[in-house]
């Protein structure tokens, strides 16, 4: 009996403490002068520290849902139409900036002799942050639409190779691999071949969106069919065994591809997004950082050397862009992706719990990516505030 008040305490304590950090961390922004996200995180760190936020497997999974939804999200930013008219120069040098990305990433972490999962995840793009750019700034900013079309490309790469590296080191490199690879592809065909014939039915009988999401709209039905489609994909891989921020985010581009046109669905969606979803994610990755561990030799001297080194391969990588939108456009691209806060969790988890990871590499990577997100958010917005100023 005495165990289940306990229990309720401090699931009554965890939703106390988790409301008012959603509700005060845009003021405790505002007066700080830092995004947002960055101080939720903090919060979340130096709450779990004081004991009010503690390990709760609801907590975990709305974390994890929110993580999801900041994906989908992401997908919904995307502009299928505007990526493949781009011009050629465009997505020619966004495929080579990522490709130096890996090669300035692997090479220096080489010269560092820092560990093998730490070099495969440095140059993992996800443009999940993205998403609260573009909701900050605006996306018809030419940095955050050149953005999205090499980070689309990335965040395709490094889920891909997510997907290999959650395989191959549960499995080996073995016929479970390459089973999983199999059904990667395959999805990615058979996604490919629905988009197409949608888009064809939806050329051939216009009318057909209207019934979908209908313009005297009563019963929410835009919203239903966005989290109907959302949680289909995200079934659909876990079925297969796949990465589900794939799915997520495949949905998200689904709705952006075919319903584009409707503006206040979006705002909806964002609305959910990041002001309930997204917020307890930040907090929850947070709350996974224990702050003693900052008292450790190598913890904090590490995680600045991988941040340092994350960030300057992506400024160097995107030289090549300075031609397409300007030197200071190139430097808030290189900024913007910067920041695979989710994927290098991901990665840092999986690597820890299958013991290709030490303690002290697994809170390298987890401090490095917070401090990644500070680091770049606050110098996006110096520069855009110099911007305005000029």
């Amino acid at each position: 009996m005495k165990w289940q008040q306990a229990v309720i305490h401090s699931n009554i304590s965890l939703i106390l403490t988790l409301s008012l950090l959603i509700w005060g961390s845009p003021f405790i922004a505002k007066f700080l002068r830092i995004p947002i996200p960055p101080v939720e995180i903090i919060l979340g760190s130096i709450f779990t520290y004081l004991g009010l936020i503690g390990q709760n497997e609801y907590f975990y999974l709305i974390a994890e849902v929110g993580f999801l939804y900041l994906m989908f999200l992401a997908g919904m930013e995307v502009d299928l139409k505007q990526i493949t008219k781009s011009p050629k120069e465009v997505i020619q040098k966004s495929i080579l900036f990522l490709l130096l990305m890996v090669f300035f990433s692997i090479l220096s972490g080489m010269l560092f002799d820092l560990n093998t999962i730490v070099i495969i995840s440095m140059p993992l793009i996800s443009i999940g942050l993205l998403a609260s750019l573009s909701k900050v700034y605006g996306k018809e900013q030419p940095w955050i639409r050149l953005a999205l079309i090499a980070g689309v490309l990335g965040e395709i790469g490094s889920i891909a190779a997510l997907t290999i590296f959650d395989a191959a080191s549960s499995t080996g490199f073995g016929l479970a691999l390459v089973s999983k690879l199999a059904y990667l592809a395959l999805f990615i065909f058979v996604v490919y071949l629905l988009y197409r014939l949608l888009h064809l039915l939806f050329w051939w009988f216009p009318e057909f969106k209207g019934i979908l999401m209908p313009k005297l709209d009563t019963s929410d039905q835009d919203i239903r069919l966005a989290m109907s489609l959302f949680f289909i994909l995200i079934a659909a891989m876990l079925s297969l065994g796949l990465e589900l921020a794939l799915g997520a985010f495949i949905a998200g581009v689904a709705i952006s591809a075919f319903f584009h046109h409707e503006k206040k669905l979006e705002e909806k969606m964002s609305s959910l997004g990041f002001g309930f979803l997204v917020p307890l994610f930040f907090i929850h990755v947070g709350a996974s950082f224990d702050l003693r561990a900052l008292s450790l030799d190598g913890v904090i001297s590490g995680a600045l050397l991988i941040t340092f080194l994350m960030i300057i391969s992506r400024i160097l990588a995107a030289i090549v862009l300075k031609g397409i939108s300007g030197s200071r456009d190139a430097l808030l691209i290189a900024l913007s992706l910067s920041m695979p806060l989710t994927l290098l969790v991901a990665v840092a988890t999986i690597g820890y719990e299958a013991k290709l990871l030490d303690l002290l590499n697994y809170y390298q990577l987890i401090l490095a990516s917070i401090f990644e997100i500070l680091i770049s958010m606050v110098s996006i917005k110096i520069l855009q505030t110099k911007k305005r100023k000029v």
